[in-house]
């Protein structure tokens, strides 16, 4: 690899994209089987809801501030370190969980394994943003997730809850994805010598030639970086922020689900099924319009579209009563969530290429969802269904103005990456000429 290419992204290719999307899965896979792991704890613990809800909660948490301190270290050279390192400690963790009974060593399994899980969501997360066309990647990630924690869901109950299965399921995954981690693309290094290697090549006395006009270019593209740069890490924090809050918003609704559906549209236990497996569905299908899609209709329109339809959809389930609707508006409600999140993943990998703002931004979600069962129980109870479903809508209408902030930061600064390596390629005959070429 040269100077010129250290920093560049890389297609996607099979080897990179399993062990990037399998690391990310492993380090969200508690997320998706947190029902199963509430019951499992209950079996090995002996406890009500409540408290097992809270130990799972805390293993949530515990991802998500791993994920959150140490994204940091995702961005350079410590990537793959963190990644295998995060994944045995899940591995040590669920596996103690599931196969030794005593009560203290399972709440401390989980809590490890939560702890190691978060390592794996800011590596993979990281990792997004080495490739070239984040929102295509993003499709194909959603994709993934998708399809193999569908059957995952829908394998482990017919093997069983017990600690063994549910935390041994866990721990089985992050084990496949320690074994393919050796292909997680490596965040892009600058070559110290790069400059110095260019500066030794060009004479110090150089006539006007075709290479001048691109090597000037290159300087006053340098020159304005710096702004660039500022905006582009106000975006990443406007990005971070804007993201918690909306999945709060979002997963609100999702928790609060079961029991709306029941209360307002008599909704029963056959239907609310439907309605999540529907809604799964839903998030397939918008990966593959996003793969299909890839950049051409830019970020910043798509997201205010999306959210802004999404906000509308929570406000009409607040208002059904018909079980049937209730589901389809479910359904097409969780189609719209599923898009408009891998446009923030996409968002933030476009940001940038070594995984700044993507490598924090999955732990940022779980964050902001960890607690919604709480919060949305608090709202349910304040302003009742209809106000509940108002509170979130509006709440969805509010955030698309710092998500289109965010999206149109995020394509002007792949527009200059790409501008740049395009400077970098004319200016790169000037470097390697011969000089007493230069001088004829």
């Amino acid at each position: 690899m040269t100077a010129l290419d250290l920093g560049a992204r890389v297609p996607l290719r099979l080897p990179t994209a399993t062990a990037t999307f399998t690391i990310g899965i492993a380090g969200y896979l508690g997320v998706n089987l947190s029902p199963y792991m509430i019951t499992a704890l209950q079996g090995a613990l002996g406890s009500d809801v409540l408290t097992a809800s809270w130990i799972v909660t805390g293993a949530l948490l515990a991802t998500a501030i791993t994920g959150l301190a140490i994204a940091p270290l995702c961005a350079g050279p410590r990537r793959l370190l963190v990644a295998r390192a995060g994944l045995a400690l899940a591995v040590l963790g669920f596996g103690a969980a599931a196969l030794i009974p005593a009560p203290g060593v399972v709440v401390i399994g989980l809590l490890l394994g939560g702890v190691g899980a978060g390592g794996a969501v800011a590596a993979s997360g990281a990792a997004i943003a080495a490739f070239t066309n984040p929102d295509r990647v993003a499709g194909f990630n959603g994709l993934a997730n998708r399809a193999i924690v569908t059957v995952i869901l829908a394998v482990v109950p017919l093997i069983g809850l017990a600690p063994i299965d549910v935390f041994g399921a866990l721990a089985i995954f992050a084990v496949v994805a320690l074994l393919v981690s050796g292909w997680l693309p490596a965040a892009p290094v600058a070559d110290p010598n790069a400059a110095a290697a260019v500066a030794e090549a060009v004479p110090l006395e150089v006539p006007e030639t075709a290479a001048v006009p691109a090597l000037e270019a290159r300087a006053a593209a340098s020159a304005r970086s710096g702004s660039r740069d500022r905006l582009t890490t106000i975006a990443g924090f406007v990005l971070l922020a804007t993201f918690a809050l909306w999945a709060v918003s979002e997963d609100s609704l999702w928790a609060m689900a079961g029991v709306m559906g029941a209360e307002q549209a008599a909704l029963t236990p056959e239907g609310l099924g439907l309605a999540l497996s529907g809604a799964t569905a839903g998030g397939l299908v918008g990966s593959i319009l996003l793969m299909v899609v890839g950049n051409r209709l830019g970020r910043a329109v798509p997201l205010v579209v999306l959210l802004v339809l999404g906000g509308a959809l929570k406000i009409v389930e607040g208002y059904v009563a018909d079980p049937t609707m209730f589901i389809v508006v479910f359904i097409a409600w969780n189609t719209i969530y599923a898009i408009a999140f891998m446009y923030f993943v996409s968002t933030s990998a476009a940001l940038d290429v070594d995984g700044r703002w993507s490598g924090p931004l999955l732990a940022v979600y779980l964050v902001g969802s960890a607690l919604t069962p709480v919060i949305g129980a608090a709202l349910v109870e304040v302003f009742g269904y209809q106000g509940f479903a108002i509170v979130l809508g509006i709440a969805s209408f509010v955030l698309a103005v710092p998500a289109a902030f965010a999206a149109h930061v995020s394509t002007l600064h792949e527009r200059a990456e790409h501008a740049a390596a395009g400077v970098a390629t004319a200016a790169a005959p000037a470097a390697t000429t011969d000089p007493e070429e230069v001088r004829a």
